[in-house]
């Protein structure tokens, strides 16, 4: 049994960044002293925005003191003292592209972000994995940046839980939708507060613990709404979606939820053809978990182990490395077949990792 790391963190190089602030120095500069917690100023709005309704986590908060992710190498020897075979990681400034407001700005980004991913993913092809960052507002641009992505080995496309003024079942995303089906491309929905995406629930506290602890999995719950009751699901049966960085707790809880709406008021979601739960069944759901979560075995119970997928955070302050896959391991009540679906064959069958 390998390791997969379904949502570890990568940390954008100076080199990229600085690339990125000469090429639009209107847009785009470091964040001054008296700019508390953000690291950025992009577009005259801080990232992230660690104060007032949905604040996000100070920049200098963010990181675990015990990793080292700071270069590939480091990255490496992190995961070499977890166990960890693979690593499939998400951005960490570039989690707020889709907010940008200026849709140019924020594809030419997405496509310099996207390349340089694949350049350090490429260094040790056999351990990184790359997702990849569109600019969702505007979707035409975002296919093509799509296409791109599989072209370099990406191996899927991150989207937030909802756009500025949509929802995920809005007619103008059926193109985005239907192009990731044709290419195969697994759809990662990824919340984080505090990069100017709309603060479902979360922008009645302007304390960062309680909106981290409330925004990611109200995000999940309202992206499922959408793509289940909504029909994209349904509509695009061979479309993988990923759920992630919520725990999966929430996850059996919801879907009987689902599953009893549309029993009983189905009618007013005729584009759903079957129990919301089933989608689940036929792996087009999934969603990571925390590493020791008491919701795991639960999940397990209800609706299977083969749509979980382990997930360190890594290296970010809420994982727990150096000791992410341990209670997992070590878990006494799952078996070894359950463990090896939720630590390798899950990742391989929602990101296409092969062998």
């Amino acid at each position: 049994m390998q390791i997969i790391d379904s949502d570890a963190h990568i940390l954008e190089s100076t080199d990229l960044m600085s690339e990125i602030m000469e090429r639009f120095p209107d847009k785009m500069r470091l964040a001054r002293p008296e700019e508390w917690g953000a690291a950025r100023v992009v577009e005259g709005r801080l990232y992230p925005n660690a104060r007032g309704p949905g604040a996000g986590c100070p920049m200098h908060d963010g990181l675990n003191p015990a990793a080292n992710p700071r270069t590939p190498e480091g990255v490496l020897a992190d995961a070499d003292r977890e166990g960890i075979d693979k690593l499939v990681f998400f951005p960490s400034h570039g989690i707020g592209v889709p907010g940008y407001r200026d849709a140019d700005f924020a594809a030419e980004v997405a496509s310099r972000y996207n390349r340089w991913l694949a350049g350090y993913c490429g260094a040790h092809p056999d351990r990184f994995y790359g997702v990849a960052v569109v600019p969702i507002e505007n979707v035409a641009r975002s296919i093509e940046l799509m296409r791109e992505a599989k072209r370099l080995g990406h191996v899927a496309t991150m989207v937030p839980a909802l756009l500025r003024s949509r929802n995920l079942d809005h007619s103008d995303l059926e193109p985005f939708f239907a192009e990731a089906e044709a290419l195969d491309m697994p759809i990662a929905v990824h919340g984080s507060p505090g990069m100017h995406l709309p603060p479902l629930g979360a922008e009645r506290f302007d304390n960062y613990l309680q909106v981290h602890c409330l925004s990611f999995p109200f995000d999940m719950m309202v992206a499922t709404t959408a793509l289940v009751l909504g029909g994209v699901l349904e509509r695009h049966p061979r479309l993988r979606v990923g759920l992630l960085e919520s725990g999966v707790g929430w996850v059996p809880y919801f879907l009987e939820r689902m599953d009893e709406h549309v029993e009983k008021r189905g009618r007013l979601t005729p584009s759903v053809k079957r129990k919301p739960s089933e989608y689940v069944a036929r792996g087009q759901l999934y969603a990571s978990c925390e590493p020791g979560e008491e919701g795991v075995r639960f999940a397990v119970e209800t609706l299977g182990p083969r749509f979980i997928l382990f997930a360190s955070d890594y290296p970010h302050w809420d994982g727990e490395f150096p000791n992410a896959t341990r209670p997992l391991r070590e878990s006494a009540s799952l078996g070894d077949d359950v463990k090896a679906c939720i630590f390798e064959s899950n990742a391989r069958a929602f990101y296409g990792i092969a062998n």
